[in-house]
């Protein structure tokens, strides 16, 4: 959104605010001005946010619909067989988003599975023949090495590959455009780092990249393959939009969970829960669809390799934890310690947040130094890793097997509840079964039903503190990293260590517990409820949890939203993201849009029929993507002209530079034909975004001839009235997806502006406007402390 504009007005007296300066603005009078702003700053509008590894300017993204003369012509002819092809090619397009996802995700858990599985085996074959110093060399070894290879692909080639992806996710389809997000080089990276840093024993998961991948799989989709080798098929121009595209990316940021978990409907509504801020029926039925495809992608993979014709894949991989045999008994004393484990939740949710935020501001400083300091970062973390997942089985006891188990005991393979490990014949380590495995193979044995003794108190310990260590440490080096599996991991630790302690004073199983202290701590992280309720039950398979399940998240999301926001939220504002909320601030109802406007450079404008001169000397002076087109009044036949002045609409910043690079010229002031434009341009000509104002040649002739705007101009720009509150044009802003909201004066006539100013995304952030406003700040922190 490069520095929009918003105009200025001058119908507030700043003098008439002096006596309340010190006083709560909340309590002025209704009828005199609320504000006084603050000596002569301006509302900052700089669209800086940190994308990848550097400080980027951002844009908006054009959601709402242009509707100027070329578009409703357009509209109006086409065939009902042209619009049955673009309902037909938008579920085509759903179904390779879905095909495409669930086959990426099928090959990067097979080469997970085969990659982490084989050094397992071989570390284990070092530790069966007491080669503890080889074995210890070994496994550090192939962690370094994977993690290089996934940090040297983030920090040389994508940057914006590195993490999980959903906050920059979240902020497009809220209407925030970062640069390099979804390209080819980013997917090809997501795809190989994700693949790289999950082997290497890293503390993250590849469920967030998951949803990274997918979302990149249908930008590409949408608009034809990278943006150096677009195919240019006629039938393509109906998805050259920003607002198809947010459709497309949304079924492939569900599709991505739905991979992570097969979970279809788990994925939808994660998507309309925590990253779409815009949604409609037709969009839920094509996101539906294509989890469904990825599904039978999954379902088909699985079959496929259960046989071993993938390696080692198939004997794990796709996290699932089926309990549909088992049979869940509670009593309404359990709703006790249900309670006690969404407290924990919550609260340690939101601890992790805050030290993730503080952990995250120090890796910034440090990822500022340049490339190698970020590799160096990285590669450290995987010592550290590979030093304590090697290293700490050997402080866990030997517990002897059980003789009246079914299950193999102990297992010396990559798979089962009873890894040997160091231990004689006949014993097993319970804590090498937790960290001598695949993350995914780590979750199913601590979800594991039926085995109240397996695990010690002591183990539970020690794997709890070390993930908790370890995930907040992983998280934010430059590779591809999600937060789910280290949240998981840590939340069915502590759920595990309670029923471990209720031992016999509770029905529900320890495996159980497990699952809910999961549940917990992703709801007390990341404040969502319902997504992770159907996840958790189609992961479970098994309705009788759903009542507990249900109450063990909305306590911990009650409990999280007490203490700070979720964190997601946390790293959109690290970022710089521009990203608004559903709900605005309490304060923002006193103040109205005419005072934002007040605190603005005044509105540039044009006339409908321009001089070529005036709009090149706009576009090289100014950074705006919007300007209102303004035009004399009509004066009816017999009448005087009064001087007064209509606005025709807005026009945006990419059409006035179509116009100049096609030389679309007139010798005389005059109002075109249709016909003449139509000749022209065209409706994939005005979604083209390529084109820069110093790319376009003008001459000196060419200067002093005209254009007419008015076919290019939207015609129906949304406007509100300068007396509207900074908070129900917030909510409008938003959930209508607008670029670009005009702020029209309460009173017109002859002399007056029929424009007041331009309100951007940057204008109504709340922090923005109490740097200006700082009397805002005062009652805010007055009421607070209240």
């Amino acid at each position: 959104m490069d520095e929009e504009q918003t105009g200025a007005s001058n119908n507030y007296m700043e003098e008439e605010a002096a006596d309340t300066e010190q006083g709560d603005s909340e309590n002025n009078s209704l009828h005199t001005p609320l504000l006084k702003r603050n000596g002569n700053l301006t509302l900052s509008s700089t669209p800086l946010a940190t994308v990848g590894a550097k400080v980027s300017h951002i844009e908006s993204l054009d959601y709402e619909i242009n509707e100027n003369d070329l578009f409703k012509q357009d509209w109006r002819s086409r065939s009902k067989a042209q619009v049955l092809q673009y309902i037909f090619l938008k579920w085509t397009l759903a179904f390779l988003v879905g095909l495409l996802t669930g086959v990426i995700a099928a090959l990067i858990n097979l080469a997970i599975e085969n990659i982490a599985g084989y050094k397992l085996l071989a570390v284990a074959n070092y530790i069966d023949k007491q080669n503890y110093v080889e074995g210890f060399v070994y496994f550090t070894t192939v962690n370094l090495l994977l993690t290089l290879l996934a940090s040297a692909l983030c920090v040389f080639f994508a940057p914006t590959a590195a993490g999980p992806g959903i906050p920059e996710i979240k902020a497009y389809l809220n209407g925030v455009d970062t640069p390099h997000m979804f390209g080819t080089t980013t997917l090809m990276v997501k795809i190989v780092g994700s693949i790289a840093a999950v082997s290497a024993g890293l503390d993250l998961g590849k469920e967030g990249p998951l949803v990274h991948i997918g979302s990149c799989i249908a930008s590409l989709l949408g608009q034809g393959g990278p943006d150096n080798h677009r195919i240019k098929w006629r039938w393509l121009r109906y998805f050259n939009n920003d607002r198809d595209r947010r459709d497309l990316i949304t079924c492939g940021s569900s599709s991505g969970v739905c991979a992570a978990f097969r979970s279809p409907v788990g994925g939808v509504l994660f998507a309309l829960e925590e990253v779409a801020t815009w949604w409609r029926s037709a969009l839920l039925w094509r996101t539906f669809f294509s989890t469904a495809v990825v599904v039978v992608v999954l379902r088909l993979s699985m079959e496929y390799c259960k046989n071993g014709n993938c390696g080692l894949f198939g004997q794990g991989g796709l996290i699932l934890f089926d309990v549909s045999d088992v049979s869940v008994r509670y009593h309404v004393v359990d709703i006790i310690p249900v309670a006690v484990i969404g407290v924990i939740g919550g609260v340690l949710g939101s601890l992790y947040n805050h030290l993730l935020h503080k952990i995250l501001r120090i890796y910034n400083l440090i990822n500022e130094k340049g490339k190698l300091h970020k590799l160096l970062l990285s590669l450290t973390v995987s010592l550290f890793t590979s030093a304590c997942l090697y290293g700490l089985p050997f402080l866990a006891s030997c517990t002897p097997c059980d003789p009246s188990l079914q299950e193999a005991c102990p297992t010396t393979g990559r798979v089962g509840n009873f890894k040997q490990f160091n231990c004689p014949s006949g014993h097993y380590n319970d804590l090498a079964t937790l960290l001598h495995t695949t993350n995914d193979d780590a979750v199913r044995n601590i979800f594991s039903t039926n085995t109240a003794t397996e695990f010690q108190y002591f183990s539970l310990i020690i794997f709890f503190a070390l993930y908790c260590i370890l995930g907040l440490f992983t998280f934010g080096i430059a590779v591809p990293s999600g937060l789910f599996l280290p949240i998981i991991l840590m939340g069915s630790a502590y759920g595990r260590m309670l029923g471990t302690i209720l031992g016999d004073y509770t029905k529900i199983d320890q495996g159980l517990y497990a699952v809910l202290g999961a549940a917990s701590l992703m709801a007390g992280s990341m404040r969502m409820t319902v997504s992770l309720c159907v996840i958790f039950l189609e992961l479970t398979n098994n309705l009788l949890l759903l009542p507990i399940t249900m109450l063990v998240l909305l306590i911990a999301k009650t409990v999280g939203d007490c203490f700070n926001p979720s964190i997601y939220e946390i790293i959109l504002d690290l970022k710089g993201l521009p990203f608004l909320d559903a709900h605005p601030e309490p304060w923002m109802r006193n103040i109205t849009v005419g005072e934002l406007a007040d605190v603005k450079p005044p509105v540039v404008t044009l006339r409908g029929i321009e001089k070529v001169g005036r709009i090149v000397e706009v576009l090289r002076n100014t950074t705006h993507n919007g300007f209102p087109v303004v035009d004399d009044r009509e004066v009816p036949l017999g009448h005087l002209p009064t001087g007064e002045r209509e606005l025709h609409g807005l026009i945006l910043r990419a059409h006035l530079l179509l116009v100049l690079n096609k030389k679309w010229f007139l010798q005389v002031r005059r109002r075109t034909k249709e016909w003449e434009v139509r000749e022209k341009f065209t409706s994939v000509d005005l979604a083209e975004r390529l084109v820069k104002i110093e790319e376009v040649a003008v001459t000196k002739d060419d200067m002093e001839m005209y254009v007419d705007l008015h076919p290019l101009t939207n015609t129906t720009a949304y406007t509100v009235v300068e007396t509207m509150s900074v908070a129900k044009a917030l909510v409008l802003f938003r959930e209508v997806g607008l670029r670009h909201m005009l702020v029209l004066p309460k009173f017109q006539g002859s002399g007056v502006s029929p424009v007041v100013g331009i309100l951007t995304r940057q204008d109504l952030r709340a922090h923005n406007i109490l740097s200006v406003f700082p009397h805002l700040e005062k009652a805010k922190a007055m009421k607070e402390g209240n």
